[in-house]
């Protein structure tokens, strides 16, 4: 039988606020409470698939059908299956497009499966091969596996690889040029912050003109 490693001081915080983060923003999009920072738990309604494709303003990046081809000033539709996230070669538009909840959501999900093969698994994936949902329950389902799966990778860390440069081969950024603690954080910040954005936008949503009064 195999024996879990013990958490490495440095990364018991670190996993902390992961958890913590990937905790509120299920509760946020799923419900059906979330934790409102306060330690009372706020109802929250679970997300439905009008809301999660939502385009608040003209020439959003979506999660769109493939064969419907990418949105405005997108050059491709990356992703496996019938569905993808707009996506655009380099340099990025400028300004850049604002976002659906729907891209934010595949876009965190897509992120932490592929790190977390790079990391503790195949180090083969692409954001080619993730597979986007249309739909909301899909998606969510698809963010928790892949949290999952990232958190797996952490707890198979030990001491001596959160030093390591390229512990993780993540090929569309510079991890394989960091420090593994330094990923890590990177990935908090990315969670927090996206996490943050899909909730304001739950909220405008909820409170857009035709639905007021």
């Amino acid at each position: 039988m195999s024996r879990q490693l013990a958490v490495p001081v440095r990364l018991a915080p670190l996993l902390d606020q992961f958890d913590f983060g990937c905790e509120r923003l299920l509760g946020r999009i799923g419900g059906p409470v979330v934790d409102s920072g306060n330690g009372v738990d706020v109802e929250a309604a679970p997300m439905t698939d009008a809301e999660y494709l939502w385009e608040p303003v003209p020439g959003c990046w979506s999660v769109r059908r493939r064969t419907d081809g990418p949105g405005a000033r997108a050059t491709q539709v990356v992703g496996a299956g019938d569905w993808g996230r707009d996506s655009a070669d380099q340099p990025h538009p400028v300004p850049p497009p604002f976002t659906t909840i729907a891209w934010r959501l595949t876009h965190l999900a897509e992120m932490l499966a592929v790190r977390a093969d790079h990391a503790h698994g195949t180090r083969t994936l692409t954001k080619g091969d993730y597979r986007a949902r249309p739909d909301a329950a899909g998606a969510i389902a698809g963010f928790s596996a892949a949290a999952g799966a990232w958190r797996e990778a952490l707890l198979a860390a030990d001491d001596a690889a959160l030093d390591r440069v390229g512990h993780c081969t993540y090929p569309h950024g510079s991890d394989a040029e960091e420090p593994f603690v330094d990923v890590i954080w990177w990935v908090n910040q990315e969670l927090l912050h996206h996490g943050a954005e899909i909730a304001l936008l739950r909220d405008l949503y909820r409170y857009r003109p035709q639905h007021i009064g």
